[in-house]
């Protein structure tokens, strides 16, 4: 059995970005990302195969983005 990791969002890693398709179990609520160590998704971004703990600090054509969600839009300051 591979062992889990926990991960916190904001760790610049395949796994916690919002454009890799892999195996993993996000607590938004702690903001946290629990991956297996030998886990392999593919980047929507590059169009290939990565492991879910690649650092993407040094990929020129990573478009790294974070879990968490966007704000909501307050519509009501918009129709002002």
């Amino acid at each position: 059995m591979a062992e889990k990791l926990i991960l916190p969002t904001e760790v610049k890693v395949c796994a916690t970005c919002s454009y890799w398709d892999g195996e993993r179990h996000v607590d938004a609520e702690m903001k946290l990302v629990v991956v297996s160590e030998d886990c392999e998704g593919e980047c929507l971004v590059q169009e290939a195969a990565k492991p879910g703990l690649h650092d993407v600090r040094a990929e020129c054509s990573c478009m790294w983005e974070d879990l968490e969600p966007d704000l909501p839009v307050d519509d009501t300051a918009e129709a002002a």
